[in-house]
């Protein structure tokens, strides 16, 4: 088969109306327009309002090109659009192709007798996303979604937050957002190879399923099942593995028309996520042939491993763990949503550096959220590198989806079999999901969607019959969950503590304290989070300096979740001093954010085995934003992904203090005995086991030692241990606190802080910070006790080794990574005042 690209000489214009202006591809209207400097940046300020008004009208795309001559000289010639957003009919050379209405697939159309030698016009007319919704509501009803989206949008199959969600803007942008190809071919082409491995001592099995497409008669082959017709044909598969170092490793052809399969790779080197082990990755190349000719050819890279989640009754109820290669881990990581408004941003370089920072993190996972759309293959490829397992969500969230409409129902499969079949051989595919907190949202009656019986019938349609025979036939060997969060489905306490995967927000939207976390031993935390400010170079990217209040209309548009500015100032004021400056604010909501999911994930890490996993609400964000991410859209690291770097580490100590806040922190509670005490964890999500030395010091405000411990720890591998209590009675909660710190041959692998009483009333001492650089260095002086230092340049877009640290009196350095060390700041929570 042979390709022609047809990103080039495209122009744009409202339909019927003006003027054609140049046009990338992949692209879209709203890139168009800023391209050309006729609209305004929809992420200033509260310009968002007039940017949606533009997705009210029509648009049209054209295009003149020229076939290739190899191309002209296939038999077949397909046009293929590999993602058109959304609503559209497209001409080519006056004659309409079609009609399509789903961004979440390809779209093509065999042109071969409407191609003329040069000068072809192809013409696609996108209509308004809005009017869409609006009509099809009018004709199917109303259909519950959530408050913060506008109505109808589960009508379109289209990326859902694009119309507003409780951290993204209405936006419904349109265009080609990825590209568009002409395919000549012969009368038969791949569609598909599934690659399936099974796993002995020493060795793995491949098989291989070999789908054709056929078309003189559209109907479709495959190797094995097919035979006398792929005879027929004369046709053969060749097939070729390379190893992850390059070299040819087996080479096979079939005969007859036969399946390809018994494929042993002996001494395999296994893939493992990241944190577990290495990445090696496989390359199978399958080539369509006839006479020695190929006529079409498939490439993909694999990794060999067996991934499944492993659920099996125990004393708590029922296990809920990922499962590699045999042994089950804890997931660690965060939820993915788009990286931009404007998709035709996205680029692989951008994903890459995300998702590099992520495993920087210590991530060994990454759920992609259902209310956005399928990533890119790169991002598969990329995921597939770094070793991060991808819980795969369908393209559903928090919405009703009638099946009443058999087109639109044929549509959807449609959907699900191309990307099904599109990512299904990733070595980090780590199980498929149904959807995003619907079955929940039915059970709570949540935003109408218990309205109607209807509604639960055809959820039960589309999620646990529909995808689920789906996947049977193309992905067999892939883990299937119904929704998140769910307990197997049904509508059977989809948010059960004990089986299943939970969604928790108690702690944030429901105003419960950090210390709620505690009650609770999860099987696997799917969603949870806490909201902060972004870094204040952000906030200046979409405000004016009379908009730098957290309350003033600007900073509200920027904040999509209700009244949660307010609520971040209810939490600080649990916590902190009342910030007197709008920066030493943005400081302290970070601060608040990274405790409160420290304060989770480590609970939980300590109850390994118990619970398996905690995916944090959110990775990154989709504009500039206050949000729940822990980078936001700019690429910074809120303070919380620094403390991800350190509650995510392999190696992790960890204390579960007594304290006020495990008590009663209200100043004027009747008096009561404050118990002061801490008990270490050492967790140890490493395949090998560690010994280590642990150390922990009583010391004064000026880091002065009243008391201290030593303990050596050996630690299994997929294990944590605790340590003994340690019983503080006479300790003062305000001017004492204890250091405790974990060490490795000597170098310090992970440290912390525990105070008995809350930041604001601690007696901190000015630590009087000062930084230097020394090479690639960073070296921090304190002359006490500092909590949560940020170090920080002019731009805010250093990246260290560590930041937002707590410190004894002295020295601490920190390498920088990213970023140049010039005008630094440095503070302290001595400076939330």
């Amino acid at each position: 088969m042979i390709k022609q690209i047809l990103n080039q000489n495209w122009k744009m214009r409202e339909s019927q109306t003006g003027e054609y202006l140049e046009a990338k591809v992949p692209g879209s209207v709203y890139q168009v327009y800023l391209d050309h400097g006729l609209m305004k940046d929809p992420y200033f300020r509260d310009q968002e309002t007039e940017a949606l008004k533009l997705m009210e009208k029509d648009y049209e795309y054209v295009t003149v090109f020229t076939p290739d001559e190899n191309v002209m000289s296939c038999p077949y010639v397909v046009l293929q659009f590999q993602g058109l957003d959304t609503i559209a009919d497209i001409w080519l050379n006056g004659k309409h192709l079609g009609y399509v209405d789903n961004m979440h697939r390809t779209w093509e159309y065999e042109i071969k007798s409407l191609l003329l030698p040069k000068d072809n016009e192809l013409r696609i007319l996108f209509h308004s996303p809005i009017k869409y919704i609006k009509e099809r509501e009018k004709e199917e009803g109303f259909w519950p979604t959530v408050y913060e989206a506008m109505r109808g949008t589960s009508h379109i199959r289209k990326s859902q937050c694009m119309f507003g969600w409780d951290w993204g803007p209405r936006l419904p942008d349109s265009g080609i957002f990825r590209d568009v190809l002409l395919l000549g071919c012969e009368a038969e082409r791949l569609d598909g190879v599934y690659i399936r491995q099974k796993h002995e001592t020493d060795k793995v099995t491949l098989s291989l399923k070999i789908d054709l497409k056929c078309m003189d008669s559209r109907f479709p082959l495959c190797f094995g099942m097919d035979k006398e017709l792929i005879r027929k044909r004369n046709l053969k598969a060749r097939v070729r593995i390379e190893n992850p170092e390059g070299e040819s490793l087996i080479m096979r052809e079939t005969e007859d028309g036969e399946a390809v399969s018994d494929i042993e790779i002996q001494n395999p080197q296994l893939w493992w996520p990241n944190g577990l082990g290495k990445q090696p990755l496989y390359k199978v190349i399958v080539e369509l042939i006839r006479d020695e000719q190929v006529l079409d050819r498939f490439e993909k890279r694999i990794g060999l491993r067996t991934l499944t989640i492993r659920r099996a009754k125990d004393e708590y109820g029922e296990s809920f763990a990922h499962e590699v290669n045999g042994i089950t881990y804890f997931a660690m990581g965060a939820n993915y949503i788009p990286e931009d408004c404007i998709l035709s941003r996205i680029s692989p370089e951008r994903t890459r550096n995300l998702l590099e920072q992520a495993v920087a993190a210590n991530y060994n996972t990454i759920r992609v959220w259902g209310g956005g759309y399928y990533p890119d293959d790169f991002f598969w490829d990329i995921c597939d590198e770094l070793g991060l397992v991808v819980w795969m969500d369908f393209m559903f969230a928090c919405g009703v989806y009638r099946l009443t409409n058999s087109e639109f129902e044929q549509n959807m499969i449609e959907e699900f079999i191309q990307n099904v079949k599109r990512i299904r051989n990733h070595a980090c595919l780590g199980l498929w999901c149904g959807n995003n907190e619907m079955e929940s949202f039915y059970c709570l009656s949540n935003h109408d969607f218990n309205q109607e019986k209807g509604y639960a019938a055809d959820y039960i349609r589309l999620y646990e019959y529909i995808i689920p025979k789906v996947l049977k036939e193309y992905d067999p060997d892939t883990f299937y969950w119904p929704s998140s969060p769910s307990s197997g489905g049904s509508f059977d306490d989809p948010n059960s503590p004990d089986r299943g995967d939970v969604h928790y927000w108690d702690v944030w939207h429901g105003n419960k304290p950090f210390t709620e976390y505690r009650k609770y031993r999860f099987r696997y935390l799917s969603e949870f989070g806490f909201q902060s400010f972004p870094s204040i170079r952000t906030i200046e990217s979409f405000t004016n300096p009379e908009d730098r209040n957290i309350f003033s209309w600007v900073m509200e548009k920027h904040q999509r979740n209700a009244s949660a500015n307010g609520k971040i100032m209810n939490y600080m004021e649990q916590m902190y001093l009342y910030p007197t400056n709008f920066e030493t604010l943005i400081y302290a909501s970070q601060l608040l954010q990274a405790d409160a999911i420290r304060y989770g994930v480590e609970h939980f890490r300590r109850n390994r085995g118990r619970c398996m996993g905690t995916i944090i609400w959110q990775l990154n964000d989709c504009w500039p934003v206050a949000s729940w991410s822990s980078i936001d859209y700019y690429g910074r690291w809120k303070a919380l992904h620094y403390y991800e770097k350190r509650f995510f580490a392999p190696l992790l100590l960890s204390c579960e203090e007594e304290s006020v806040l495990s008590q009663d922190p209200n100043p004027n509670a009747e008096p009561y005995e404050l118990k002061k005490s801490i008990r270490l964890c050492v967790s140890n999500e490493s395949p090998k086991d560690e010994m280590v030395e642990v150390f922990w010091e009583l010391r004064d405000n000026y880091s002065n030692i009243l008391k201290a411990g030593k303990e050596t720890v050996q630690v299994k591998a997929f294990s944590s241990k605790w340590l003994d209590r340690q019983c503080f009675q006479d300790a003062d909660e305000f001017s004492h606190y204890v250091s405790y710190r974990m060490e490795k041959n000597g170098e310090i692998i992970s440290s912390g802080s525990v105070l008995f009483t809350v930041p604001k009333f601690f007696h901190l001492i000015d630590p009087q910070l000062q930084v230097r650089v020394e090479g690639d260095e960073i070296v921090v002086t304190a002359k006490s006790y500092a909590r949560a230092v940020q170090i920080r340049n002019k731009e805010d877009n250093l990246i260290l080794s560590d930041n937002f640290f707590d410190m004894d009196a002295g020295e601490r350095r920190v390498r920088i990574l990213q970023g140049i060390p010039e005008e630094l700041e440095v503070r302290s929570v001595y400076d939330i005042r």
